[in-house]
């Protein structure tokens, strides 16, 4: 395999863990894909691997969109999620014994399903799933109003005490001063799948941000103030292009001056100006 060149050296890449997928063809010159830290990557190589002008880096997304839980009861694991509001996406059954029911929770991007003939796992064995809120007392509160058996909000009093489950580690109430992070609460399924609430009020850099109405209201107003400081020197376009680079960039993790710099990138593609 030839060399990489053409990364920035300024940048930490990746080098262990990394597994070569396939060699592919792009755009006419050789390249290889591979997967590190479970992220795909496709490098385009030049043929005479010098000309690190020609070398161009995809970062493909990889979006987790739906979790599987092993269960025994289709019908009572349906009723218990239909129980606490989670959406019903589907709900399949073929004359092979195969059946394929999927919820999705309020807020979130990723969906759960569960079925007749879908895992060989022991029903009950999935610990540990988050289910993330802004408020861990309200959502506790408000599991607890729809029958469900969920313990106390509490805080680790040592690292990993939240997922033990008759730990004496765990610690009454939530972390101080809420804490992003640090406050939970647990409950079940019927078969033993084990669910984890954690508050995150204010995400650690890099981790995207939390798209709840009140969030996504604060990053409106911000991309409104940013696309104000653009605007006066910008080339004439239309806002919702400038929008929605910088918005999908805070959503990726960027810092505001890196996704100001994306949405103007993004503006300037469209206007056939890069």
């Amino acid at each position: 395999m030839p060399e990489l060149t053409g990364l920035e050296s300024s940048k930490e890449w990746p080098t262990a863990d990394i597994t070569l997928v396939s060699q592919v063809d792009l755009t006419g010159l050789l390249g290889f894909q591979f997967t590190t830290r479970g992220r795909l990557f496709a490098y385009q190589v030049v043929s005479n691997f010098e000309d690190q002008k020609q070398m161009e880096l995809m970062n493909m997304d990889l979006k987790l969109e739906v979790v599987v839980l092993p269960v025994s009861d289709v019908d009572r694991a349906k009723q218990f999620y239909s129980n606490l509001d989670w959406r019903l996406d589907a709900d399949f059954a073929f004359d092979n014994g195969f059946r394929v029911v999927q919820f999705t929770p309020p807020g979130s991007m990723c969906s759960i399903q569960f079925g007749s003939n879908i895992t060989s796992v022991q029903p009950g064995s999935a610990q540990g799933s988050y289910l993330v809120v802004s408020d861990i007392q309200k959502a506790r509160d408000e599991l607890a109003a729809k029958g469900v058996d969920i313990s106390e909000v509490f805080h680790p009093g040592v690292p990993g005490a939240q997922f033990q489950t008759k730990s004496s580690d765990r610690i009454s109430g939530p972390a101080t001063e809420s804490s992003s992070y640090r406050s939970f609460a647990t409950f079940t399924d019927p078969d033993g799948n084990g669910w984890l609430l954690q508050e995150i009020t204010t995400r650690l850099p890099g981790r995207g941000l939390s798209l709840d109405v009140d969030s996504l209201t604060e990053l409106l107003r911000e991309t409104e103030d940013k696309h104000g400081e653009y605007e006066p020197t910008a080339p004439k376009h239309h806002w919702s292009i400038w929008y929605a680079g910088y918005m999908a960039a805070r959503q990726n993790g960027a810092t505001p001056e890196d996704a100001a710099n994306a949405a103007r990138e993004r503006v300037e593609k469209s206007l056939g100006q890069n």
